[in-house]
């Protein structure tokens, strides 16, 4: 989009140069408006008369005589059109004015149909095209001149053509139809869209943009609105916003891009959103594996991360108690453990004398002058 609106303000440049009391700037006023790459598809229906088809060519050559022509600054085509399509040159063919000025004035007119549609199927697949000149990272701009309603479809075709990065400024003439012109052109209409009622009137759109040529510098010096980023181009500007940040419909605000939101990520579990970008992150007991986006489960047990002192019970992810090994039972802190004596506890059988013999473990006897009997717990 860049390249789609970088020349707002080159068509205001060079319809300020249409007025024929203004003379013809010299080689040091010419504008520089940095590298363009220019194409006027120029209508030469039947409908257009030999004086009008005349006015064209100076329309055209009044322009070429503000612009720093050359293979490194400014390239320009000339298309013509009717029921085919002929390309005078190329954006490749000459670098100096005066060999333009010249096929221009050996320009025959087709006279035939006004198949628009097709003509801005071939500006955009031949006269934009690298094999003819077209650089690329310069903006393109294309300035499509009719006097009547296309005999063909051209929405489709022109928003292909806007959408690939052409630029397009639509003039019409007497009989041209706005809404075809609308059609063409690119957004915002009021700076890309001019009809006339005569031929002889296209001179007095150099009157309406004289404070908007070269080097004033509308994201200085005006009430641009942007929001964020503003991108100057002579007469013109464009808003942009930061990474992360998309431009909204009215083309000066900016709104954040939740990936989250609008499910364009890969998180197993869960997404956590900044403008433009997201992390993963996992639900409690699971944590985030290497790919950062998929999740496993904690098992505290197994990694050691449990602090009991003899036996981990693993009850789900993140989760675990502690137990004791038997003979033992657990403290009141849930953790550590303390042996039983269950002769000191009174937790035996027997019927004289308990002997402790270790954790939870212990053996009968009985006093001096008995014996234990064969249930290992009486004495006789």
């Amino acid at each position: 989009m860049g390249n789609l609106r970088a020349m707002s303000g080159f068509i205001f440049l060079t319809l300020a140069v249409f007025t024929t009391a203004r003379p013809k700037s010299g080689p040091d006023q010419k504008c520089k408006s940095g590298p363009v790459d220019l194409v006027f598809l120029i209508d030469s229906s039947r409908s257009v008369r030999p004086h009008e088809f005349e006015t064209m060519r100076k329309f055209m050559v009044d322009i070429l005589n503000t612009l720093d022509i050359g293979l490194d600054t400014t390239r320009v085509g000339v298309v013509q059109y009717s029921s085919q399509v002929r390309s005078e040159f190329f954006l490749k063919t000459h670098s100096k004015l005066e060999n333009m000025v010249k096929a221009i004035t050996e320009i025959v007119p087709l006279a035939q149909g006004t198949m628009t549609g097709l003509a801005i199927k071939y500006l955009m697949n031949e006269a934009f095209s690298p094999g003819q000149g077209d650089r690329p990272k310069v903006p393109n701009v294309a300035v499509i001149v009719t006097d009547g309603r296309p005999q063909d479809r051209v929405a489709e075709v022109a928003a292909e053509a806007r959408e690939r990065g052409i630029e397009i400024y639509a003039v019409g003439v007497a009989r041209a139809d706005m809404t075809s012109l609308r059609a063409m052109a690119s957004p915002p209409f009021e700076d890309h869209v001019f009809l006339v009622e005569r031929f002889d009137l296209i001179h007095q759109f150099g009157l309406q943009f004289q404070d908007k040529l070269c080097g004033k510098d509308l994201c200085l010096e005006s009430d641009h609105g942007c929001e964020q980023l503003c991108e100057s181009s002579p007469g013109s500007y464009t808003c942009h916003c930061l990474p992360g940040y998309r431009l909204n419909a009215d083309g000066k605000t900016c709104s954040a891009i939740d990936l989250c939101v609008e499910g364009k990520h890969d998180c197993q579990q869960i997404c956590i959103s900044s403008p433009g970008s997201f992390t993963c992150d996992c639900d409690q007991g699971y944590h985030l594996n290497e790919d950062k986006k998929t999740c496993s489960p904690i098992d505290l047990c197994a990694e050691g991360k449990h602090g009991c002192e003899q036996v981990c019970v693993y009850l789900g992810p993140g989760n675990f108690t502690c137990d004791c090994n038997e003979g033992y039972r657990l403290n009141g802190d849930k953790k550590t453990c303390s042996p039983i004596d269950l002769c000191a506890e009174g937790k035996h059988d027997c019927e004289q004398v308990c002997v402790s013999m270790g954790p939870g473990i212990f053996t009968c006897d009985c006093n001096e002058g008995y014996r234990l009997n064969e249930d290992e717990k009486s004495c006789s």
